[in-house]
């Protein structure tokens, strides 16, 4: 039993968070930012597993891949005046050393898509 133990843990300690991180500052409301942050999030169909309305914070989980891990977002709006938002986001993935040279870049592209389909969502009237 010991060794099984001392296995995993060997196996544990091999993987490693990748993190990334970006910030923006947007041309749009707190409140228009907000309510496109969670359609974009609904639109990829990313898990939403916190949320705090008051402070503008949510942590989502994106999905995994092919030889990757899903990462997990801090997304945090903040106003910077009446017409311009700040977004920031912080984004981890765990890799191991087998998967850290299929997912290289991946969490940066994550956010990347992210921030794409936040300005879709934010410039098209439709959605509005």
């Amino acid at each position: 039993v010991a060794k099984q133990k001392v296995l995993k843990k060997e196996k544990y300690e091999m993987a490693y968070l990748r993190k990334e991180d970006e910030t923006v500052e947007i041309d749009y409301s707190l409140d228009k930012v907000w309510v496109a942050i969670l359609k974009t999030l609904e639109r990829l169909e990313w898990t939403v597993e916190e949320t705090d309305e008051i402070k503008h914070h949510i942590k989502a989980k994106t999905k995994g891949g092919f030889m990757s891990y899903p990462s997990v977002l801090m997304i945090e709006a903040v106003v910077m005046d009446k017409k311009i938002t700040r977004c920031k986001i912080e984004a981890e993935t765990p890799v191991t050393t087998i998967t850290a040279l299929a997912d290289f870049g991946r969490t940066r592209e994550r956010i990347n898509l992210f921030f794409e389909v936040l300005a879709k969502q934010l410039t098209n009237k439709k959605n509005s």
